[in-house]
């Protein structure tokens, strides 16, 4: 990686670089792009092919200012923690919101420091934990406003949970099985081309706020925060290519009759 590439990414996200690969360097690297470049998915919607090179995700995501699914947002959030010397690799886990989970779709990131694995996950929308968290069972989790837990199933490994109230449900499941990048590629091509997969029959953007986050799904926004929440429909285009600038920073090059196809 360039030293160049490193520059624009550390102003992208805005965060001077840390000199170390601490947990407290992880948890900034982490907070600030996961704050910066949103999770959207209008190249899928539009059917262009999304590129997981390092030269296409820098391009993409940094330069162009643009945002991703789990595989160019946690793609870019593991090329840069490598150049700086962390030690880590990409998992692949399985999602379970709807229930049934999914066959091994949704990409994060394992880092380990003094010998305790940390995931890290930049990309998964409303609920992607919004902290690095110790991959350890039973123990209650914790940031600004979600409490998660580990626990441990004999069929899918690490499971996942967030707490809703007083109840918990299942977000994902993960295993230690290597993942190379054939392996990558084969679930990115699935989820950005299968009908089967929300990703190309909806517009979905994701972007967290200091006490919330703001959510775009096809022609609803949402913005919760501080335990309320405000949500209305962007009728035309003028107003939806405003709120994606405005909310997102996003000014994406896709014909507008295009994301009508999601509504």
């Amino acid at each position: 990686m360039e030293q160049r590439q490193v520059t624009e990414y550390f102003s992208r996200i805005g965060l001077s670089q840390p000199s170390d690969t601490t947990i407290e360097s992880l948890k900034a690297i982490h907070q600030h792009q996961h704050r910066t470049i949103p999770f959207e998915n209008f190249d899928v919607v539009q059917g262009l092919p999304i590129q997981l090179s390092q030269e296409a995700l820098h391009e993409k995501l940094v330069v162009n200012q643009r945002g991703g699914y789990c595989q160019e947002l946690n793609g870019l959030l593991l090329n840069m923690l490598t150049h700086m010397g962390f030690e880590a690799r990409a998992l692949l886990g399985r999602v379970h919101l709807a229930g049934e989970p999914t066959g091994r779709s949704h990409r994060v990131t394992l880092v380990t420091i003094d010998d305790k694995q940390w995931l890290v996950d930049a990309g998964f929308g409303t609920f992607t934990p919004r902290a690095p968290l110790l991959i350890e069972t039973n123990i209650e989790q914790s940031n600004d406003l979600q409490t998660f837990r580990f626990i441990e199933d004999e069929r899918y490994g690490f499971l996942l949970q967030i707490k809703q109230g007083e109840e918990w449900m299942n977000v994902y499941s993960l295993d230690m099985t290597y993942v190379g990048a054939n392996d990558l590629e084969s679930s990115n091509f699935f989820t950005s081309n299968s009908p089967k997969s929300i990703f190309t029959s909806n517009c979905i953007a994701a972007l967290p706020i200091e006490g919330g986050i703001v959510t775009l799904l096809n022609q609803k926004i949402k913005i919760s925060k501080d335990g309320s929440t405000e949500e209305w429909l962007l009728e035309d285009e003028p107003t939806y290519l405003t709120a994606l600038q405005t909310y997102f920073g996003l000014a994406p090059n896709v014909p507008f009759q295009t994301l009508e196809k999601c509504f």
